[in-house]
């Protein structure tokens, strides 16, 4: 088997629970407070790694007591770390509040500006090895970029889950192997509210995450809807990061586009039965136990 690298943020989250949304000027009281290790790629990262893929994290953390824990809870997860570089500055975070289930999230960047690469040969250095390379938008949009153009030259696979949304090119769209936005940002990356209809434009490639709904895709014949698996929300924090390692994971298993999205989506259902969004990433074991797993799904 190869390996997966994870180009992205890493973070330290900190979650407050309340029954009250704060208006602008408004003080409203929480009923908790949990701090919990986050950042999409870190997230994903982990998601893989449980599932037991080979993954590399490839990230910048700060010269802090953040981006020491943040180091050895990959370490603890069997993520490799030797592309991790520790920065000056302080550690990215992340202030999420967690409302009826859901949540709306701030994120300070901090270190993770700094994911930056300073040569094509760097970043084969990094790569040597790779054959999934995934990436999200809380690095530099620019660093992004270069390595998808490194990676379409090299033939190794990418998928670029673009959160938070921003626009990005047609070249860009093109190279990148698979795309996993939401269904919030899907409309500002096809710049149309009708973006259904121009799935067909980007068959097998465009995956949107619909939440409780699942996911859909365009298989070149038709839109494809794969359901999600029943759960009980407890918090959504990092379901579709969880969404896009276990897709990773599955794609390095040789799984087929459906039956990876599938994989993913169940755990994504699991992962938001705990608090945090790396509480609930399930393992292997956890998925296997799921009565949704199907024994095609397991690796070789």
């Amino acid at each position: 088997m190869g390996k997966i690298a994870v180009i992205g943020s890493c973070s330290t989250d900190f979650t407050v629970t309340t029954d009250k949304l704060a208006h602008m000027g408004e003080t409203v009281l929480g009923q908790d407070l949990h701090t919990a290790f986050g950042g999409k790629g870190a997230n994903q990262a982990i998601a893989a790694a449980r599932l037991a893929s080979p993954v590399k994290m490839v990230a910048c953390v700060g010269e802090d007591h953040f981006g020491q824990e943040i180091i050895n809870n990959f370490t603890n997860n069997q993520v490799d770390v030797t592309d991790l570089r520790q920065v000056s500055g302080p550690s990215g975070t992340a202030h999420i509040t967690l409302y009826q289930g859901d949540n709306s999230i701030i994120v300070v960047p901090s270190a993770n500006n700094k994911m930056t690469f300073s040569s094509t040969e760097e970043i084969a250095a990094v790569l040597n090895g790779v054959d999934i390379v995934l990436l999200q938008h809380e690095i530099p949009l620019a660093t992004n970029e270069t390595v998808i153009n490194y990676c379409y030259d090299q033939g190794i696979t990418t998928i670029l889950n673009p959160a938070p949304a921003a626009e990005i090119s047609t070249d860009l769209l093109n190279k990148v192997n698979y795309l996993t936005p939401n269904e919030h940002e899907v409309q500002i990356l096809l710049d149309n509210k009708n973006w259904q209809d121009q799935l067909s434009d980007y068959p097998n490639k465009v995956i949107v995450t619909l939440g409780k709904e699942g996911a859909v895709f365009h298989n070149g014949k038709n839109l494809h809807y794969i359901p999600a698996y029943p759960s009980q929300v407890v918090d959504s924090t990092g379901a579709g990061d969880t969404f896009n390692g276990a897709f990773a994971h599955g794609l390095m298993i040789g799984l087929k586009l459906e039956e990876a999205i599938k994989l993913a989506n169940l755990a994504a259902s699991l992962s938001i039965q705990a608090v945090g969004a790396q509480g609930g990433i399930p393992s292997q074991e956890e998925l296997m136990q799921s009565p949704h797993y199907e024994q095609k799904w397991k690796k070789e």
